[in-house]
């Protein structure tokens, strides 16, 4: 099962990988610099906040990285 904390690890590891830092890669994305900020992962009232499909989608296009490559970024415990 995905969940919030996985997923956003994933997007961690990209930005890792593409030796940028999540503001920068939010950056490049034409996104606001803070959108991925940790503080915008989860509400105020604690509820886990989900990244849009196009969020996503831009990010993806911004690294040039397919939906495969973007699986392969998951914690590796998670990965079958």
């Amino acid at each position: 099962m995905l969940t919030n904390k996985m997923f956003w690890k994933a997007i961690d590891n990209l930005a890792a990988a593409n030796r940028i830092s999540c503001s920068r890669m939010a950056q490049i994305s034409g996104m606001d610099i803070t959108a991925l900020n940790k503080s915008k992962r989860c509400g105020p009232d604690g509820k886990a906040h989900w990244m849009s499909v196009g969020s996503l989608v831009k990010i993806m296009n911004a690294t040039n990285t397919s939906w495969v490559e973007f699986a392969n970024y998951f914690p590796k415990e998670y990965q079958k």
